[in-house]
């Protein structure tokens, strides 16, 4: 270990320390300050699944940071990293993730010490029914006090057995399937939501594009077009995220980082493609569509935009000095840590933070749960009254001997469906909380950075719920 790495802070650390410096900005008491920071309660849940003809005993943890608005929103994953004090930074992340997208969730989450790969698929519905189970005992999993949704090792397989096995436990209760979110569409779940942490990412860059004085101080010019990316990390963020922004806005993947190694290719990668690759099961060196070795400093090249989409801590005082990236944008939670960030800000890096980065997953996961609660679907009342009125207007129009092309009549005319209003709800929601952490920036130019201004945004939206109710 060297002398730097031992300076490191952990996951949680980092994120006391960073919320802890924004706080310094306010004039909140430090007593609310505290209840604003600590986590509420954490439990720890071990139970035993006979499987392979033995018992085994696995251990869980489902972390609700703050109650100042419920339900309770987090994601559980699956990985023999998970630990306290990783759901619990987790967590809290989460609450201040929601309170700055303006969505009314407290934050929670969760997860299960196992690996994944260890099980079938049937031995990992038990052991995900039996987790179920355990958590619905102490109301961990409830439509109106905690709302699971996916995480690292986790998809919409598992949320539908964790639905499936609450809705078995309470037949009773009407809006049992908002148990959880990120479920399969046919099962009560949304468009888009697989999809959404990504997009909610090319939204967030597309937000920071429409700013010149941001651009500038990142030292960027123009448009995302043409941008030089660097991915770390191709799962279901790292893979929409660059997909989107490689064939929507133009932006060039030339450099995606996995375990397997690094592909590079100058002129862009075919996302899809390395996605099929990886997905296959073939090695990802022998991918034909870039050049691949197992460098490890692949996060310290040039580029003009640098995408950690994986684990937490990534960039840290180790390699901190050595990043050449212009903008950091963090589609993963805590990919920089604390100490880190500061000698990123130090070297002019501009960084887009996780809180709000990657909040797309949370705010779509939001529409998946309000979907479930209403009991219908988006559009479902207003889609072919809108499509009648726009009809009525172009052949009005074409009255008047304008003329249209088939494609924009058709594009005009037909109503927005689920997928159109959940990626026009996710778009509003970037724009209006990257406004408000330009708002507070205005107030408090000394707050500097963007994870600053957010942290500072959430702490007093936080702050005036707590007051509000009489603490």
């Amino acid at each position: 270990m060297t002398k730097s790495s031992q300076k490191e802070l952990n996951f949680r650390q980092s994120v006391d320390l960073m919320f802890n410096r924004a706080a310094s900005f306010t004039d909140i008491s430090p007593k609310m300050i505290e209840k604003i920071r600590v986590c509420n309660a954490t439990y720890t849940v071990r139970f035993g699944v006979k499987l392979r003809g033995e018992i085994h005993t696995f251990t869980g943890y489902r972390a609700v940071h703050s109650e100042h608005r419920e339900p309770v929103k987090g994601g559980i994953r699956y990985s023999l990293d998970v630990n306290q004090d990783e759901v619990e930074a987790l967590a809290a992340l989460m609450t201040f993730k929601t309170a700055l997208v303006e969505v009314p969730f407290g934050g929670s989450k969760g997860g299960l010490c196992i690996n994944p790969k260890d099980w079938n698929e049937e031995e990992l519905e038990r052991i995900t029914r039996r987790f179920t189970f355990e958590l619905s005992r102490r109301d961990l999993i409830h439509p109106s006090l905690n709302v699971p949704a996916p995480d690292m090792g986790t998809g919409e397989r598992e949320m539908a057995w964790m639905m499936d096995e609450y809705r078995r436990l309470h037949n009773d209760n009407i809006d049992a399937i908002a148990c959880v979110t990120g479920k399969p569409v046919h099962l009560g779940g949304i468009e888009g939501r697989v999809e959404a942490t990504g997009r909610g990412v090319q939204y967030a860059l597309q937000e920071f594009f429409r700013h010149p004085d941001d651009k500038k101080k990142a030292g960027l010019r123009g448009e995302l077009d043409g941008k030089k990316v660097i991915i770390q990390g191709l799962g279901n963020v790292g893979y929409h995220a660059a997909k989107f922004l490689a064939e929507e806005d133009g932006a060039k993947i030339i450099t995606v980082i996995e375990r397997g190694g690094v592909i590079r290719n100058a002129k862009g990668i075919d996302i899809e493609k390395l996605s099929q690759h990886m997905k296959s099961g073939e090695a990802l060196k022998d991918f034909s569509g870039g050049e691949w070795s197992e460098d490890k400093n692949a996060l310290q090249e040039k580029c003009d935009i640098l995408m950690p989409a994986a684990m937490e801590g990534v960039i840290n005082v180790e390699n901190a000095h050595n990043i050449k990236a212009k903008l950091v944008i963090e589609a993963a939670n805590g990919p920089v840590t604390a100490k880190a960030d500061k000698i990123l800000r130090d070297k002019g890096v501009f960084i887009i933070p996780d809180l709000y980065a990657n909040a797309g997953g949370v705010t779509v996961s939001y529409f998946e749960w309000v979907k479930n609660i209403g009991h219908i679907r988006f559009g479902r009342l207003q889609r072919r009254n809108q499509e009648a009125k726009q009809r009525l207007l172009i052949d009005a129009l074409q009255g008047n001997d304008l003329k249209f092309s088939k494609n924009f009549k058709q594009e005009y005319i037909d109503g927005a469906g689920e997928l159109d209003l959940v990626r026009a709800g996710l778009d509003d929601t970037m724009r209006e909380a990257y406004k408000n952490i330009k708002n507070a920036l205005e107030e408090k130019p000394e707050l500097e950075d963007f994870r600053t201004a957010a942290f500072y945004a959430v702490i007093e939206d936080i702050a005036l719920h707590y007051r509000s109710i009489g603490l």
